[in-house]
């Protein structure tokens, strides 16, 4: 069962998805916060992993972040990184006093960017028992090393420079000044290379867009993501456990590597064979086995 939800993060009103088993519980049961990729809104992939998660028994929770989607604050498509770890908490705090969760079962999994988000608000938040990540980025790192790993630096000082521009020109009073996320045509973002391309693929055909998904983000989310670091507390998440899930074939799998390599046991990397970055948003080959890693290692640590 889904049921339209509302709860608050630093004073913006998210909307959320509440996943709930249909069969009926004996008592309280776990639950899990689901964040969406960036640019994504909770009715695709986040949407998609509370749903699976609930049909496994857990309650889940999809909900969009703070100046997107359905929720509230402006400028619409911020980007910002500490905002984006404040509703993942405030989330946490909302499944907090349902009374058909047990409070102190609660666990994190975010997909794409929110991985990395998660793993920041897990560090600092021992209310989350546990945190899984599926198709696990640092925006920060993608910004400044491309989603590859091997992005020119001049890159990032470039579009710096644009923010800088940008925040001027909104003090004078201009409009909030966007970039685009994704080529207007198919032969553009296959000419930008594969990684672009799946984005495009997800994001900007009937496979899965969605009109209240972002295709902009506001020049001022540059200079904040720039200097954030999602990895930077990842070892101050043990001895709560970690689990990351990627794919064989995903151009962003490094970041998963080194997420992995700074944390303390217990943690494990779960690679899904054939897959690349999108594939694990939505195709029911590669989804179905990371939901059901994810089923065991939610029930195994979210234990009464």
């Amino acid at each position: 069962m889904r049921s339209d939800v509302t709860f608050p993060s630093n004073g913006l009103k998210l909307a959320g998805h509440l996943y709930t088993p249909d069969a009926p519980a004996s008592g309280c049961r776990p639950a899990i916060v689901v964040g969406h990729p960036g640019s994504g809104v909770k009715e695709q992939a986040a949407g998609l992993y509370a749903r699976r998660l609930a049909e496994r028994g857990f309650v889940a929770l999809a909900f969009d972040a703070a100046y997107q989607g359905a929720s509230e604050g402006e400028p619409r498509g911020l980007e910002d990184p500490g905002q984006r770890v404040e509703d993942l908490k405030a989330a946490v705090s909302f499944l907090s006093t349902r009374e058909e969760v047990d409070a102190g079962r609660i666990g994190a999994l975010g997909i794409c960017a929110s991985g990395g988000y998660a793993l920041a608000a897990t560090a600092t938040d021992h209310r989350i028992r546990a945190v899984g990540t599926v198709s696990a980025v640092d925006i920060s790192r993608q910004f400044r090393l491309g989603a590859d790993g091997t992005q020119d630096p001049d890159v990032l000082q470039n579009m710096l420079a644009e923010a800088a521009a940008a925040r001027t020109a909104e003090a004078r009073g201009e409009d909030v000044q966007r970039f685009p996320l994704f080529p207007t045509t198919e032969a553009e973002a296959r000419r930008a290379g594969p990684h672009v391309h799946e984005g495009w693929d997800y994001y900007c055909t009937p496979r899965a867009e969605h009109p209240r998904s972002a295709r902009t983000l506001t020049w001022t989310s540059v200079d904040r993501i720039a200097s954030f670091d999602a990895f930077h507390a990842v070892g101050l998440i043990a001895p709560r456990p970690l689990l990351m899930i990627t794919g064989r074939e995903a151009v962003t799998s490094w970041m998963s590597v080194e997420a992995l390599q700074k944390a303390d046991a217990p943690k494990e990397l779960h690679w899904i064979e054939g897959a690349v970055h999108n594939d694990l948003y939505d195709k029911d080959t590669y989804v179905t086995p990371a939901i059901d890693r994810l089923a065991e290692f939610f029930g195994a640590h979210l234990e009464p």
